[in-house]
This record gives C-alpha cells, structure tokens and sequence, in this order.
C-alpha cells in the first residue's frame, strides 16, 4: 500500500492538476468546438470535490490549529462561495455563448489568486501548527472526502460543520449519477 501524503501535499497535487487543465484552456480561448466544455466540466469537478474536502477538513484544522485562523479559513470559505457561483453560472453556458469565455476566465483568475493564498500563508501557517502526524491523518480524511463529494456546485449547500459533512456524500451520491447517465466528466 502506497505511503499516505500529508495533506499539504494532496491539495497542492489538487492544484497543479487543475492548473494544468487551466494552461490547456489558456490555448484554447475563443475555440466554440466541444474539448473546452468537456474540460470545463472536469475543471468544475475537480474544484468542487477539492473544495468539499477541504470545507470539511483543512479550515476546521485551520481553525483549530492556526493562529488567526477563524479570520483565515473565513476568508477562504468566502473565496470558495465566489468561484462555486462562478462555476455556478459556467455550468449553464456552452463555448459558442458570449458569456462562456469570460466566464471561464473569471474562474481561472479567482482559482489561481485562491491557490496562491493558500500555498504562500495558509499552508506554511497550518504545517509550523500541526504534527506531521495530524497533517498525514488530514490527509487521509480529503482523500476519503473527494471520493464521496459533489461534482457540481451548490451554492446554497452549507460550507461548515457538521452540516456540509452531512449533506455532501448525499449530494455526492446524485451528482455522479447524473454524471453516468449524461456522461458528463468522460473525455
């Protein structure tokens, strides 16, 4: 069995996946074919299943953990609700549609200013407070949380505990069901 990442590690691998499908849309802006919806689409997953997990697990560690960390995971959260409306919105438009492309790079400027955030102050804020053992242990629990979370956005779902871990795997669950049966995700 491979060796569990901390959960440092695991988001920021999050973070250089989706950047990399924002590089490829990067080359693709003004194209109406069908490939930057496709990989919209996966972008929108990939993102909210991120954002799941860590709603449920890095800012309540955050919280618990780092100095300032209410105002911090707070700040976050609300950066979170920001991009999921703009995802909101992305999800409903098609490439031909005035709106797509603004739209698309709304998202990748809100995502990229939200990762930088995260990797240049909360992350060396929360590995200088917690052990490797309980970075290791959050971790496993967003791993464990993506397999479970939506795969379109909720605006309106709750983004706190113990609420959004109740709610999400229930949401989960009929998010990948209409994935299957309208083959949204599959490249």
């Amino acid at each position: 069995m491979a060796e569990q990442q901390d959960v440092i590690s695991v988001l920021v691998t999050d973070h250089r996946e989706v950047e990399q499908m924002f590089a490829e849309l990067d080359t693709m802006i003004g194209a109406i074919d069908e490939r930057p919806k496709t990989l919209a689409e996966q972008v929108v997953i990939e993102l909210v299943r991120h954002a799941v997990a860590e709603e449920a697990y890095l800012y309540p560690a955050v919280r618990e953990h780092v100095e300032g960390g209410d105002e911090l995971a707070d700040r976050e959260t609300a950066e979170h609700a920001e991009a999921e409306e703009t995802m909101k919105r992305l999800e409903k438009l098609e490439p031909g549609d005035e709106d797509f492309w603004p739209v698309m790079e709304k998202l990748m400027r809100e995502i990229r200013h939200h990762v930088q955030e995260e990797e240049g102050e909360l992350f060396p804020k929360l590995r200088a407070s917690c052990s490797a053992e309980e970075l290791t242990e959050l971790g496993a629990k967003v791993e464990r949380a993506k397999k479970v979370a939506p795969t379109r956005p909720h605006p309106s779902a709750p983004d706190k505990p113990p609420f959004n871990k109740l709610l999400a795997p229930g949401a989960g669950l009929v998010d990948r069901l209409r994935d299957a049966l309208t083959g949204r995700g599959k490249s």
